[in-house]
Formats: C-alpha cells, sequence, structure tokens
C-alpha cells in the first residue's frame, strides 16, 4: 500500500458509509476521527443520523473505534458511549502507533481495517503509514479560516481516491 497522503475512497459523510460497502471491502474494524468526521468542532453529541449509522454498522458485524488527535476525553468519552463504541484520545496522527496499538489490542489484521477522517495531513496519512485502507470524508464544518485554509492545501490529495 502506498504512503501518499491518497485516500483509497471517498465519501460525502461517515454515514454514507454503508455496511454493504465495508462487507465488499472485507472492512471489519472502522476506525473513526471524531472531530469534522462524526460532529463538528464543540458539537456536545452525535447526531441520531450518526447513532443510527454507527448501530447499522455495529450490527453487520464490524467493530467500531474513535481514535482522536483530541485532548478533550470527557467529549471523545461521550461519542464513545453512545456510539457504543472503545475510543483513544491523543492519538498522535498522523504517527501510525495507536492505530497499530488498537489493532494488536483487538487482534485486527490490517487488510481488515480501515481508517474514516475528514483531513489527508492526519486521517489519511496515518491510516497509510499503519498499512489500513484510508476513507476520506468532506468535512462537516468550514467555518474556521485556519481549517479551510488547510483543506485547501490538500485539495490535490482530495482529488483523488475511489468516489462510493
Amino acid at each position: 500500500m502506498s504512503v501518499l497522503p491518497f485516500p483509497e475512497y471517498k465519501f460525502r459523510a461517515v454515514q454514507d458509509i454503508s455496511a454493504d460497502f465495508l462487507a465488499r471491502k472485507s472492512i471489519e474494524f472502522l476506525m473513526l476521527d471524531l472531530d469534522n468526521t462524526l460532529a463538528p468542532y464543540k458539537q456536545a453529541l452525535p447526531l441520531s443520523a450518526v447513532t443510527d449509522w454507527a448501530a447499522a454498522v455495529r450490527a453487520s458485524g464490524v467493530k467500531l473505534c474513535i481514535v482522536s488527535n483530541s485532548r478533550k476525553e470527557k467529549r471523545v468519552r461521550i461519542f464513545a458511549v453512545m456510539l457504543e463504541s472503545p475510543y483513544v484520545t491523543r492519538a498522535g496522527k498522523p504517527s501510525p502507533s495507536k492505530l497499530l496499538e488498537v489493532m494488536r489490542a483487538g487482534n485486527v489484521s490490517p487488510d481488515k481495517a480501515a481508517l474514516v477522517g475528514d483531513q489527508i495531513y492526519t486521517d489519511v496519512l496515518s491510516a497509510r503509514l499503519a498499512g489500513i485502507t484510508p476513507i476520506l470524508i468532506s468535512p462537516m464544518d468550514l467555518r474556521n479560516p485556519l481549517l479551510a485554509i488547510r483543506y485547501a492545501l490538500e485539495a490535490p490529495f482530495r482529488i483523488r481516491g475511489r468516489a462510493e
């Protein structure tokens, strides 16, 4: 697998990733970024569309785990409880070390795992470095000017990847 920060697949939103798609791609373990992937920054609770999606994915047999760079453990824990998922904070993405640690703990091989996130230079790159499938979604909120600039710098990498 390439270590260039190109997504393997692209979706508009996390809830567009179907259990059927995951089964076709043999993905049994789905790691999820939190901020701007599951919810906009500072949103306290996941939307019902996200919790419903997580329930459907879990019901299909796919295990979920939130892997966030956030230092706000309380917020991450609230999302993890509502999505019935374990979680990791302070993941240090793009370093793949926490992703690899989570996979080892769950006895999951990289070819059965994927990471869903909204950023090329953290989420997609860390997935590539860990040897797992990177799935890119569109960011939920672009009102932060610094993030808007970052996403603009990621544009050449965002155009790659198969839209599903």
